[in-house]
């Protein structure tokens, strides 16, 4: 800890009861090695995710009819994480001090400068972005599965998916700005919200995330339902779609945790230091505290590692065949030739879009 004298910090910030006291640009609580780490740790999943998802996304360009509704809001969180991505490699570009500090000490209540305000913006409007772009996938997974609704029907209500996607998180990031309340992370060098105020964290981010994932969770598991429902029908019918069902269930199933697992983890991680911070807090300012308590390195360590491979995994989507048919028929129609005989030649099929179930085609 240090303690600032200058007016942007005298009588304002507080850390452990000890007034005039701020944290330094630097974590504290861990070494010159753990800090290392943590740079080369986020910097590496960050690279992963940047380019997991900008595959995601170029494939949905090459070939965007075979991305319709329910599917297509996968595109959208994967282009959501993809600029969180940016956000953390530029912190990687830039560096901790660069973008996370002011005089010495962690950025406290600040709307700036230009490079931490654009590090706020990617990470946290992003990142509650691709939240919402989640709740509306198990939305549309559901109204496929359980209301029979088809692709069309579901696609008329774009516009307001759209809405709520990018309108909600602009409302709280503009709130944040609002308030001066984007802070810095002293483990990683990043801007966001929370970092210094319990209750910028609850009110900002662990709220929003809880409330985020249990709609979005209690759609999937009613979409579950019915398609199980549904496979149930067509066995008893004796109809031979049965098999191309059994694979969409377990493909969303599979996607389905590769998202929710994560996401949960990165909840419980911010419960655990809403909970404790405090603690740390007191017991590095007054060494008598009589209920010491210190972080734990690796549950920030999988925090960071949780944020960002869910924008990894989001590439199981496109892990298929088709993906490489899609850039097949890109390569050979749009760079090298352009005479359909000669697509054919290196086109085993062609892709036809679905006519029957919206699920059947995925």
């Amino acid at each position: 800890m240090i303690s600032e004298s200058s007016s942007s910090y005298y009588n304002k910030i507080r850390t452990g009861s000890v007034a005039n006291c701020a944290i330094n640009c630097y974590s504290p609580y861990f070494g010159d090695q753990e800090k290392i780490f943590a740079t080369y740790w986020v910097g590496l999943w960050a690279i992963l995710c940047c380019i997991s998802t900008s595959m995601t996304v170029s494939t949905f360009f090459v070939d965007m009819k075979r991305f319709t509704y329910p599917e297509r809001p996968i595109i959208f969180l994967s282009a959501c994480y993809f600029m969180v991505s940016l956000g953390y490699i530029i912190r990687l570009i830039v560096g901790h001090e660069g973008v996370a500090c002011e005089s010495g000490a962690i950025r406290y209540e600040t709307t700036g400068p230009a490079v931490c305000t654009v590090v706020f913006l990617l990470i946290y409007f992003f990142g509650m972005a691709s939240s919402i772009w989640w709740v509306i996938l198990s939305f549309t997974w559901f109204l496929a599965a359980g209301l029979k609704w088809g692709q069309e029907a579901i696609a008329s209500y774009s516009q307001y998916f759209h809405l709520a996607a990018w309108l909600i998180p602009s409302v709280k990031s503009i709130a944040v700005l609002a308030m001066s309340s984007v802070d810095g992370d002293p483990i990683i060098g990043i801007c966001f919200v929370g970092n210094q105020s319990l209750d910028n964290l609850r009110g900002f981010v662990l709220a929003p995330l809880f409330v985020y994932l249990i709609i979005g969770t209690s759609f999937l598991l009613a979409g579950f339902v019915s398609l199980f429902r549904i496979r149930n029908t067509i066995k008893q019918e004796g109809q031979g779609t049965a098999d191309k069902l059994e694979q969409l269930m377990v493909r969303i199933g599979v996607f389905s945790v590769l998202y929710t697992v994560p996401a949960t983890i990165v909840i419980s991680c911010y419960f655990y230091e809403q909970h404790l911070r405090e603690r740390w807090e007191a017991t590095r300012t007054c060494p008598c505290y009589h209920n010491p308590a210190a972080p734990d390195y690796t549950v920030f360590m999988l925090k960071y590692f949780m944020c960002l491979v869910i924008g990894t995994t989001s590439g199981f989507w496109i892990w298929s065949g088709k993906t490489l048919e899609s850039w097949r028929k890109f390569f050979y129609g749009k760079i090298c030739c352009k005479n359909k005989d000669q697509i054919r030649k290196y086109s085993d099929t062609s892709y036809q879009p679905a006519k029957t179930h919206p699920l059947s085609h995925v």
